[in-house]
């Protein structure tokens, strides 16, 4: 079993640290920011422990006893800024079950939502938890109802607070009918007693609630309910397990990771209702038919199958790939076989991941999370024995947002290559890109403290003392607002004669935008042929396509990539001599440059969810510098008496610096998370400066 933490600062590591005690993994609790100098055992990178943020997932594993039967769980640890998206991304993708916190102040918060949607494409079953119920202005039923609005779920509690804020000192549970006080040294005694006489009239009511919910859900339950004047307690754990497995029910706990109360309910929960292995059906591709799906096996006995979902470098043990086991067992001196490249190769040495420890271990099976060590792969590659070809899918990675320039003197040039090539290969999100006109070498990620955490490890770990960075930079796109009607433009002939065989190549089409309800994702680009003759060999018109689409990778306003386009091939002609691939490969390029200006380009900007936290006594100030970078107030709202939220859509190239002003008008006490939104036309007169620039810039390299 497995389980993931993701969202905000709502106390994820924190929580972390508690299940690892409780469980014997660890000794003693340790706190985020590392002040007793030891700091949380996930956050094992020095920049976590300084900036008291996950900056890279981190795995371990423990085991939980529930009714006398031991559970072991693989957890993970991801980090909770949009930033690191791609942690949760991988996580979500090989973990069977997840465990969302949410903080009792700030509720539901703009990463909450991006969460929800990732653990809705990997089909992630839940439980919630909401956390910080000691501090001021916890309100668990008011996060409750966030819940139901904002993400749409079917969520009931299963326990109420007892006590608020300070006060906080334990939980009812619902479904027993009991009061659970935690006490004694890091809360490990957990002692239970009668409800609490000014609570019973709520238990019973919530309870009833609870049971009406399941058994509108849960057919079998029905059956139960409206046949008993008492349910079974073991009818209602049944119930809740079922309907958390068919994701259509989500149970809510309470706690406060950070006071040491609710966590051991918390795994009592997760072991009762979140899936084993057994209990998901994981689908593979047939490697040599991707349209055939083939249902893995949870059995040990099966072929072996393992999905690799991370790279990582480790000091002691090199390189070491993450993996999970979907189907059989693997063993120190198995010879297994990298379906993406077809090289068989030794298990020279298994791995269980605790954090930055490594433990060596002789095997692992199905629904374990172990790591191979000194194995050379790529992130995303499916392992198997050889008796089976199936590829496993692979996980979605974001595009980014945001480039930066970077560059190091001479005597450091090793080690800098060193770091943006390991970076590559443990981050999909992380691109680097050399510029062959200026030999600039560009680094292009999720966001500024994306780029910003690479650069100081890049100083840190590698020692690049000589790094020097520019101005970050947005990752505009453009696209076309108009179709070209079937006129002489839509036509072009490519023709060259100089002696010999010459290159010939006509087509006649037309470009148009995709419309919005047809597009696939952000970046849609499609090619359609519509060809009816043989006027164009059907041979040639993957060249065509390919012309096309190399031209879309380079706007002609302003050199970024075209998105939003399609292109309609409908006619041409071709010479039986001098027509070839790259004949009309250079016809499309050449009919992309004498359409383009006419199909009413415009520069596309990313606009970023913007979500600030401050005191409600800044509020005016907070919201003048959202207006003052062009942002569009969405929602203001009260999440305590002390604390408001404001929710705006922001270009992002009016983000930069944004951190340190709202430290100074918030005099340090303000907190603003973003993350991509969408991308939308930028205004008239920004793009003409903008286009303006390019072309002086194009200009200036022409003359140099």
């Amino acid at each position: 079993m497995s389980i993931t933490k993701s969202l905000g600062r709502c106390g994820k590591t924190t929580l972390t640290e508690r299940v690892l005690f409780y469980t014997g993994r660890i000794k003693a609790i340790h706190e985020v920011r590392g002040k007793d100098g030891v700091g949380a055992k996930m956050d094992h990178m020095e920049l976590e422990r300084e900036k008291g943020i996950t900056i890279t997932s981190a795995a371990t594993y423990c085991s939980w006893g529930l009714n006398g039967t031991d559970h072991h769980l693989n957890l993970i640890d991801t980090p909770g800024h949009v930033d690191f998206t791609i942690e949760v991304e991988r996580a979500l993708r090989v973990l069977d079950g997840a465990v969302m916190i949410c903080c009792g102040v700030g509720g539901v918060q703009s990463q909450t939502i991006t969460v929800d949607r990732q653990m809705k494409r990997y089909e992630v079953p839940r439980i919630v938890f909401i956390n910080k119920l000691d501090r001021y202005g916890a309100d668990p039923l008011l996060i409750l109802k966030q819940i139901r609005q904002k993400l749409g779920l079917t969520v009931q509690p299963l326990q109420l607070p007892i006590g608020e804020e300070d006060n906080f000192a334990g939980v009812c549970e619902l479904i027993t009918r009991e009061a659970v006080y935690f006490e004694g040294d890091n809360g490990l005694t957990r002692r239970i007693a009668e409800i609490p006489a000014a609570m019973s009239e709520d238990v019973e009511k919530w309870r009833a609630e609870l049971l009406e919910v399941l058994a509108d859900l849960d057919d079998q339950f029905a059956e139960v309910y409206l046949e008993s004047d008492d349910v079974p307690v073991q009818a209602i754990h049944d119930a809740v397990r079922r309907t958390t497995l068919a994701r259509t029910f989500c149970p809510m706990l309470m706690g406060t990771a950070y006071k040491n109360k609710g966590v051991q309910n918390l795994l009592d929960a997760v072991c009762r209702y979140l899936p084993s292995p057994v209990d998901k059906k994981n689908l593979a591709l047939n490697a040599d038919d991707e349209d055939e799906e083939v249902v893995l096996k949870s059995t040990s006995n099966a072929p072996f199958v393992g999905y690799a979902f991370k790279i990582q470098d480790h000091p002691q043990a090199g390189q070491v790939t993450y993996m999970r086991i979907y189907q059989g067992k693997v063993s120190k001196g198995d010879n297994i076989v990298n379906m993406m490249n077809g090289r068989r190769l030794s298990v020279k040495r298994l791995v269980r991941m605790h954090s930055n420890d490594v433990k060596d271990v002789s095997s692992a099976e199905v629904g374990d999370i172990i790591a191979l060590a000194g194995v050379e792969c790529e992130s995303g590659a499916t392992f198997t024995d050889g008796k089976q070809r199936v590829t496993c899918s692979s996980m979605f990675v974001p595009d980014a947002v945001m480039s930066l320039s970077v560059s190091a003197g001479r005597d450091d040039q090793t080690r800098f290559q060193k770091a943006l090539k390991r970076f590559q290969r443990e981050d999909p999100t992380f691109r680097v890109e050399v510029k062959q006109d200026t030999n600039e070498t560009i680094i292009s990620g999720m966001g500024e403290l994306h780029l910003d955490i690479y650069c100081e490890r890049m100083r840190r770990e590698f020692k690049v003392e000589s790094l020097q960075t520019g101005e970050p930079k947005v990752n505009y796109r453009e696209t076309i607002t108009s179709r070209i009607p079937y006129d002489p433009r839509a036509a072009y002939t490519h023709k060259r004669q100089s002696g010999g065989r010459g290159q010939y190549g006509k087509i006649i089409g037309y470009v148009e935008p995709v419309p919005e309800e047809e597009r696939k994702d952000t970046d849609s680009i499609e090619f359609l042929s519509r060809l009816s003759g043989d006027d164009i060999p059907p041979n040639y018109v993957p060249a065509i396509e390919k012309g096309f689409r190399m031209c879309t990778q380079k706007g002609l306003l302003t050199g970024n990539p075209v998105i939003q386009m399609r292109c309609v091939l409908e006619d041409g002609a071709a010479h039986e001599v001098d027509s070839s691939a790259e004949a009309f490969q250079a016809a499309a390029a050449g009919a992309f440059q004498q359409v383009y200006k006419d199909a009413g380009p415009v520069v596309l900007e990313p606009l970023m969810a913007v979500e600030v936290t401050f005191p409600t006594e800044f509020q005016s100030q907070c919201l003048q510098t959202l207006n003052s970078r062009e942002g569009s107030i969405q929602t203001t709202r009260a999440v305590s008496q002390d604390t408001s939220v404001v929710e705006a859509v922001v270009p992002l190239r009016r983000m930069f610096g944004y951190s340190s002003e709202l430290r100074s008008v918030t005099q340090g006490q303000g907190e603003f998370s973003m993350e991509f939104k969408e991308y939308e036309k930028m205004p008239s007169k920004t793009q003409e400066d903008f286009v303006a620039a390019y072309r002086k810039t194009l200009y200036e390299q022409r003359q140099a």
